[in-house]
């Protein structure tokens, strides 16, 4: 779960350098790139955030020695 948490924070952290560098752009190509990749940094995020919160993902009691 630890690795999934910090996976998160990473894509997190990607999401927020790619918004500030589309944000900085003075191409309209270039700021409409990095406003997409920070789209999909953030709802790949968004899809680590959901698996951490379900029950099935993590470790159950009865499965350790």
């Amino acid at each position: 779960m630890h690795d999934m948490r910090t996976h998160l924070e990473k894509l997190r952290a990607d999401a927020a350098e790619c918004q500030l560098i589309s944000d900085l752009a003075t191409h309209p190509h270039k700021r409409e790139l990095f406003a997409k990749l920070a789209d999909h940094h953030r709802a790949l995020a968004a899809a680590v955030e959901r698996a951490i919160d379900d029950p099935a993902m993590r470790p159950s009691a009865s499965l350790g020695p």
